[in-house]
């Protein structure tokens, strides 16, 4: 597999798994990002370092 095929493949599971939660629970979605919205920048920030270090172990993991 080329890098491109691999980078469209992966896109697609965001996506995927991106959508999931507002398609099963629109509710629970909302309230989410409304929690969201009332967090402070760096808590958020935290968070998506937090994200993106998993990110890195699993591909680690998995490569």
């Amino acid at each position: 597999m080329d890098f491109w095929h691999v980078l469209a493949v992966a896109t697609a599971l965001v996506f995927i798994i991106e959508g999931m939660l507002p398609f099963i629970s629109p509710d629970r979605w909302r309230k989410l990002l409304t929690m969201a919205d009332q967090m402070d920048n760096r808590v958020i920030r935290n968070i998506g370092l937090g994200s993106m270090l998993f990110g890195v172990f699993l591909l680690y993991l998995v490569h």
